[in-house]
């Protein structure tokens, strides 16, 4: 979940574009702790987007999730791990107000262990990627609940 402030967010709004970090494991395998990811804010959102969005409850806090079915009232949101929680089963569908963006791309930082040639390549190879929309198994989760 990144945190930022509503006032880092603020002094983005003339950008549709801006940059978040993840905080948590709540869409491992898709997203880690640490992950920057690029965020196009105002995007479109489909059911299988990664969005970022606030949170229902805490509106100065945002997190991101799929947005795995359109329902009344808005999204219903899913983390990807299923095991680590804070997404729609506790909070209920989200509104469409409070989803802000679409996840373009993430990229991961490289860690201070990898300083080998090949461990360098690797890196680079994997460090950035788009983020692509999944509906792999938000349809399945949501009628195994």
């Amino acid at each position: 979940m990144p945190e930022l402030s509503q006032d880092t967010e603020r002094a983005r709004a003339p950008l549709p574009f801006g940059v978040a970090e993840v905080t948590g494991p709540s869409m491992v395998p898709t997203l880690y702790h640490g992950d920057r990811l690029l965020v196009h804010y105002g995007a479109r959102v489909r059911a299988g987007d990664v969005v970022v969005l606030r949170h229902p409850f805490q509106q100065d806090l945002l997190v991101v999730k799929r947005a795995a079915e359109r329902r009344d009232g808005g999204w219903w949101v899913l983390g990807d791990n299923s095991y680590a929680g804070g997404d729609s089963t506790d909070y209920g569908t989200v509104p469409d107000e409070l989803v802000l963006g679409k996840v373009r791309f993430r990229y991961r930082p490289r860690k201070a262990a990898q300083r080998s040639p090949l461990a360098l390549l690797g890196w680079a190879l994997s460090a950035a990627r788009p983020v692509f929309s999944s509906d792999r198994s938000a349809s399945r989760r949501l009628r195994a609940r």
